[in-house]
Formats: structure tokens, C-alpha cells, sequence
């Protein structure tokens, strides 16, 4: 299992809930529903702030 950097962690926690709550959108502007989907924007949205992510394959 890859490690995450705290801020990483925190990141897709924010995104998760946001999912859950139905306000996380995808870059198309269509509602989130997978789990896989949030947990992928999330890190995304780290990796954008500078966080310790590994690279996408």
C-alpha cells in the first residue's frame, strides 16, 4: 500500500465527504458517485498543492 503525505490524506477526506454529501463534481461537471472517482480527484487536487503523492501510472 502506497503512503500518503498527511495534507494527501486530508485531501481525499475533504473530497470524500464532499462525494458522500453529493457535491463532488468531475471536470465534465457531472455528480460523483464512485468511490474510486473521488478518492482519484482528491489526489489529484493534492498532487496540484504540492503534496508527496506518487506518480499516476
Amino acid at each position: 500500500m502506497a503512503k500518503y503525505s498527511e495534507k494527501a490524506q486530508e485531501k481525499v477526506h475533504e473530497t470524500m465527504h464532499e462525494m458522500k454529501e453529493g457535491k463532488l463534481k468531475s471536470g465534465s461537471g457531472k455528480k460523483v458517485t464512485s468511490k474510486k472517482q473521488a478518492v482519484a480527484i482528491g489526489l489529484s487536487e493534492a498532487r496540484k498543492e504540492g503534496a508527496k503523492v506518487p506518480k499516476k501510472k
